[in-house]
């Protein structure tokens, strides 16, 4: 069947500064991608073939921020093929981890990273896409969860709204009956804050969450930032809990800048 012939919706997926986690956990799917192979035509996903066909895509699928001119104008070319636009994964939702150069003055790692910073061409800032073109939906994730990926996708294919959780990770380890390593270890973890989406693995191999799915919907960041204070952590160690894959999305950079320790005199 010639693409022309093919009825089915397009999809295409889209990379920019990213390890390609995100669209690997499309790849992950191994039996239901079968499936969705069967309801879609994949037009452009680069990471699993070099196929590519022209747009316009009834959904595109972004993975990665935007770091360079060249993203900077690539993802507009992308939106105006795209008639609904998705992010997926920390990068393209909130900066990544490349986003940590936020926090320092313009080129200030360049010389640390590359031996001839001269030859790098870099804008300011890392910047999720929702920074640069309308988003029509956000998947949060470092990497997102494949299963809610599906639901994106199919939701995209019904016409509705993609059914995610926005609570936190605690109503989680609830529900597989992990002891609350804040209350019983007082263990730094930030799932009091965090969107649910993982499953709890880390407090469930007895380590406090990290942060990966970004902030929840009602993320109380102070609260926490002042329990984990009363606790016995240093402003310091706060402030660096909040600066990691989602340090970009404004509940976590603006309680890790609350907490940054003081200049002294």
């Amino acid at each position: 069947m010639s693409a022309a012939s093919d009825r089915r919706p397009t999809l295409a997926v889209w990379k920019f500064a990213s390890c390609d986690g995100c669209q690997l956990s499309l790849l992950d799917c191994e039996e239901e991608l079968l499936a969705v192979a069967g309801a879609v035509h994949i037009a452009q996903f680069t990471e699993m073939s070099r196929a590519a066909v022209e747009g316009p895509y009834d959904l595109s699928l972004v993975e990665g921020s935007i770091t360079t001119y060249e993203d900077a104008a690539r993802i507009q070319e992308v939106r105006r093929a795209s008639h609904r636009l998705v992010t997926i994964g920390a990068c393209a939702t909130a900066g990544g981890i490349q986003g940590l150069r936020n926090f320092a003055s313009a080129g200030e790692y360049i010389a640390t990273v590359y031996a001839r910073p001269d030859y790098i061409s870099t804008l300011a800032t890392s910047t999720p896409i929702a920074a640069h073109v309308p988003v029509d939906f956000e998947l949060h994730g470092c990497p997102i969860d494949r299963h809610q990926l599906l639901e994106v996708i199919l939701a995209q294919l019904a016409g509705r709204s993609p059914r995610i959780p926005s609570h936190s990770v605690c109503q989680e380890c609830k529900a597989r009956d992990t002891v609350c390593l804040l209350v019983s270890r007082r263990a730094p973890c930030l799932g009091p804050v965090t969107r649910a989406g993982c499953g709890a693995l880390c407090p469930a191999v007895d380590r406090g969450c990290f942060g990966c799915f970004g902030p929840a919907e009602t993320a109380n960041t102070a609260s926490l930032a002042g329990r984990l204070l009363e606790d016995g952590a240093r402003r310091v160690d706060v402030s660096r809990l909040f600066r990691t894959f989602n340090a970009g999305a404004p509940a976590f950079r603006e309680e890790s800048l609350a907490n940054e320790p003081r200049p002294t005199r």
